[in-house]
């Protein structure tokens, strides 16, 4: 196999190549996470008891440190009592890939034990609901008012000095003010979300207007076209794939402020679920939960890319995806 082919510079790489790079990227975290659960030499800084001996506060299932056990066990010889027996293990909370995946399962197919918790699939269609209403309130102000800046001047020397200032405000800062004028539920949730992704997406969509190339608004005006048309006829179909793309990337974004969004006043969401889980020690169910959320994102995305080549046949960038 000649290795020189996998690095060329700037060089499309075959279908082929690309799915094998594509399925190592997964593989490769996996491999890693494997090796430190299974193998008990990579780290396991614990012991797992499976029987006590003579140390009266070890019960068999308890994590201690090797520090700890290794001490008792001098102890127990010292005393000629039972010497206690263990597994090396990691801490509660790094759990195997094995008890993840069996907490996936069961978190879609078992009740939640707490009588005022919500299953799994339950909880995430209350986030998917809040992402997605964040997301198109800030669609409909940012889009346009991303595309009229980055048509007119006047109206981006406007606009774009207090978006610039204002989004660097970390959007959590605004939850107690959010709260005390939306209420405590969903609310200041959406408006979490709308505050995360509305600066950052008038300035992309003004930056993406900006790169359209003016040889075509020119020729437009030339032929007459007024405001109206150049907009509408020119401006936005020209920009069409790239703004597209824009939302792909801003929408992975509002998914980055889910969890801050809903630790205001949660009561449901996947934030809830995750926090009471996390309460009671279940990490394998916490890990669970963080990876549907990356698989939804990733999944959505994949679709909105396939979408893509769908919708802008024409457009190059979008059929490399």
């Amino acid at each position: 196999m000649n290795i020189s082919s996998w690095f060329v510079v700037r060089r499309e790489l075959s279908q082929n190549k690309r799915t094998i790079l594509g399925i190592c990227s997964f593989l490769l975290p996996l491999l890693i996470w494997f090796m430190v659960s299974y193998v008990p030499f990579v780290w396991h800084p614990m012991m797992r008891i499976n029987k006590p001996g003579g140390v009266d506060y070890f019960q068999i299932g308890m994590l201690v440190d090797k520090e700890v056990f290794a001490e008792e066990m001098d102890n127990m010889k010292s005393a000629k009592q039972a010497l206690p027996e263990g597994a090396p293990a990691n801490p509660i909370y790094l759990p195997a890939p094995v008890d993840v995946a069996k907490a996936l399962y069961t978190g879609f197919t078992t009740p939640p034990e707490q009588k005022d918790g919500q299953w799994l699939h339950q909880s995430l269609w209350h986030s998917i609901k809040i992402i997605f209403s964040g997301f198109f309130l800030s669609s409909i102000i940012g889009v346009p008012l991303g595309i009229l800046c980055g048509t007119y001047s006047a109206i981006s020397r406007l606009n774009e000095p207090f978006v610039e200032f204002f989004r660097y405000l970390p959007a959590p800062a605004f939850g107690a003010l959010a709260v005390a004028i939306l209420g405590i539920y969903d609310g200041p949730k959406i408006a979490i979300i709308v505050i995360g992704t509305l600066f950052q997406q008038i300035l992309i969509i003004a930056n993406t207007t900006r790169k359209l190339d003016y040889a075509l608004i020119e020729a437009a005006m030339t032929l007459g076209a007024n405001r109206f048309k150049l907009l509408f006829h020119v401006i936005l179909p020209g920009i069409l794939p790239d703004l597209y793309r824009d939302q792909r990337i801003l929408l992975g974004w509002a998914w980055t402020y889910l969890i801050i969004a809903e630790l205001i006043g949660t009561t449901s969401g996947i934030t809830w679920f995750i926090t009471q889980q996390a309460r009671y020690q279940h990490f394998d169910r916490v890990y669970a939960a963080i990876i549907i959320i990356g698989l939804l994102g990733l999944g959505g995305d994949l679709i909105l890319a396939l979408l893509g080549k769908k919708i802008f046949r024409w457009d190059r960038p979008a059929n490399k995806e």
